[in-house]
Order: structure tokens, then sequence, then C-alpha cells
């Protein structure tokens, strides 16, 4: 698929994987749309890179839909990345007082990491599909979304997460089958432990404590690698239906 001069929606554009994915985007020569909630850091980009930034909330409607518009207004739709974070819930299923895990937690969780990620791929979806077919595959357009290694080896205490990521991870081939027809590809990349600040610690303590634990290579992946295969996945028009670990052969410890 070709990608220069087209247009790209990447929802958390402004975090460490989506701001990543902006930069690379936006060097091919597609003209993205920022969507995120971290408006200094969405304005930051729009102001360096000449870039477009909307505030999104990716749970919702009507604020993704307003995104989406943004995205088919800068020209021809065909790529939506979703890298989207938020809040998490963290705990055993049942805790050492002999509290279970609380409900509400779970529910927001999933609906930040699961809910919020079918949003943002329906939307994208039904506007892509008004994108003209190009090429002799008569290919609309890509949607990447993110799930994460925790989907198949939560750790303990991850299990609202990696119930999340599993779902991600499960509608990929779905997703990708129901818009066959109308020329949509539908790829997943899974994580593993990429060096961003959404850990909220130093630098050097996380890859002291993760790089060990990665075969090959050594070390905490980079959000520029992420963002490397983004682009992949959008220019090679076989990749299809398939959730791709980017963890360097990492498979999680129980804790």
């Amino acid at each position: 698929m070709l990608i220069e001069g087209s247009s790209a929606l990447v929802v958390g554009g402004a975090g460490g994987l989506g701001e990543a994915t902006v930069r690379r985007l936006h060097a091919a020569g597609v003209r993205v749309v920022v969507a995120d909630l971290a408006d200094d850091k969405g304005k930051a980009l729009q102001e360096e890179l000449g870039v477009r930034y909307v505030r999104t909330d990716a749970t919702d409607e009507d604020s993704v839909a307003s995104a989406v518009e943004a995205a088919a207004e800068e020209g021809e739709f065909r790529t939506a990345v979703d890298c989207h974070g938020g809040p998490a819930a963290g705990g055993r299923l049942v805790g050492r007082d002999g509290s279970p895990l609380g409900l509400a937690a779970f529910r927001t969780t999933v609906d930040v990491y699961l809910t919020g990620v079918f949003n943002v791929l329906r939307l994208a979806a039904a506007a892509i599909a008004r994108t003209a077919p190009a090429g002799e595959d008569g290919e609309r357009g890509v949607i990447v979304t993110t799930s994460s290694i925790a989907a198949y080896e939560g750790q303990i205490g991850q299990l609202p997460y990696a119930a999340a990521k599993g779902g991600v991870s499960a509608m990929t081939l779905v997703a990708a089958r129901d818009l066959s027809p109308l020329g949509i590809r539908v790829v997943s990349i899974a994580p593993g432990t990429v060096l961003t600040p959404a850990y909220g610690k130093a630098a050097d303590q996380l890859e002291a404590y993760w790089g060990p634990q990665v075969p090959h290579p050594r070390r905490m992946g980079r959000p520029e690698e992420f963002a490397a295969l983004v682009q992949h996945l959008c220019e090679n028009g076989y990749l299809n239906g398939e959730v791709i670990r980017l963890d360097g052969a990492l498979r999680f410890p129980p804790k």
C-alpha cells in the first residue's frame, strides 16, 4: 500500500509508542492526525511537525468520530493506528486479606483497553471504507491495534489488563475477516517491555530490571522499533489478521 500522500489517524499519538509512530509516518510523507488527551504534548507535536492534533477520548463515540473526520479531511484516509493508554487496575484476584478484586476497576480497565480499541476500530473502518480502492489488490487501507504479550502470559496482578489485551488479540482475525470485502486489513502488535514514560520510572532502573530478562537483544524495546513495524504493516499488503509479537523473545514470568 502506498502511504505517501495519504492521511493517517494515530490514537494515543502523543504517548511513547504513538509519538514515535507519528514521527515515522510523518517522515514517510503521511498527513498525520494526532488523537490524544495529552493536550500539551499533542500541541507540541502539531507545532513542531505541522501535524494536526485533535483532543480525543478513545472510549467516547463522538470524540473518536471527530478525530476520524479530521483524518478524512487531511487526504485519502488509509491508515489508523491505535496505541492509546490509560488507567489499568492491578491486584490479585483474591487479595491476601481475602477480598476479591474490585469489579469497577476491572470494568474501567476493559473499557479503556478493549472497548476503546473497538470504538476506534469500527469508526475508522467505516471511514476508510469510503476511500477509493487502490492498487491491483483493491486495498483501501489498514488498521493497526496494540495488544500486549500480557494477553498470552499475563503476570500475577495483571488480570484486568491481560483480559483486555487478550480481547484485542482475539478481535484481530475476526475484524480482518469482517473487513475483507471492503479491502481493509487489520493487524495487531503485541509489544513486550518497550521503554516509554508510561512506566513512570527512570530509564536506567527499568533497563536494569527488564533488560537481562530479554533473550536477545538484552534490552528493552524502543518506541522507534514499534513505529518501524507500523510502517511495514502499512506497506506490506499481505500482512492481515495477525497479532505480531515485538518482544525480543521475552516471555513474562509469573511476577
